[in-house]
């Protein structure tokens, strides 16, 4: 379990560092990283963490992606703690150098409301189901299932441009609970958490009962 640990730690840290990073330094450039290069971010390092993890853990750095997969028969529930927890000390770890680094940074990339909490919930849930959804489809998919980590690396890109200015983006409780708790900017952290969560286990539901569908 230890290797799925660390697969997960080292992949989650990649993102946060890289992903709230950009937006760190968006704020501090004056415009010169704006939300477009911003997505490219997180797209680009999910692709390169899908690439270099996918054979160890499968990559999912993201605690909500593990729940849907977790509602199929791809994944050992036993394997749960050792996925979640390695994805959130990695994401708390990222957030934590970023603050050694940016001591002065409000947020630290924290995923904050900018439209209405409903609204917010509501295209959390969408987008984690595309991108769940996307991630089971494209990876046991045996003709297509080696572009897994371009696929969902433009997923995420597209995803994080057009949502990114209003709910953030996030996809990823990890991912929105570390920057969160390190900068103290918790306010509507919960919608990150509950709506991923229940977007990416609705499409892992689904797609196992049309899986079963499809096999019988």
């Amino acid at each position: 379990m230890i290797r799925f640990f660390w697969a997960e730690a080292v992949g989650t840290f990649s993102l946060v560092l890289c992903g709230t990073g950009a937006i760190i330094l968006g704020d501090y450039s004056d415009g010169a990283i704006n939300n477009f290069l911003t997505a490219i971010a997180f797209g680009m390092i999910v692709y390169f963490m899908i690439t270099a993890f996918r054979r160890i853990s499968g990559a999912h750095i993201n605690p909500a992606v593990t729940v849907g997969f977790a509602m199929t028969h791809l994944f050992e529930n036993k394997k749960i703690f050792a996925y979640v927890s390695g994805q959130l000390f990695g994401a708390l770890l990222a957030s934590v150098l970023l603050y050694v680094l940016f001591p002065k940074h409000p947020t630290l990339g924290a995923t904050i409301p900018k439209i209405s909490i409903a609204a917010t919930f509501v295209t959390e849930f969408v987008l984690s189901f595309i991108l769940m959804y996307s991630i089971l489809w494209i990876s046991q998919h045996r003709k297509w299932q080696q572009y897994t980590a371009m696929v969902v690396g433009i997923v995420v890109f597209l995803e994080a441009y057009f949502a990114g200015p209003f709910t953030g983006a996030s996809m990823n409780p990890a991912r929105s609970i570390a920057p969160a708790i390190i900068s103290g900017q918790t306010e509507g952290l919960w919608i990150y958490i509950v709506s991923t969560m229940m977007g990416m286990l609705v499409a892992g539901i689904l797609w196992a009962k049309r899986r079963r569908r499809f096999i019988s």
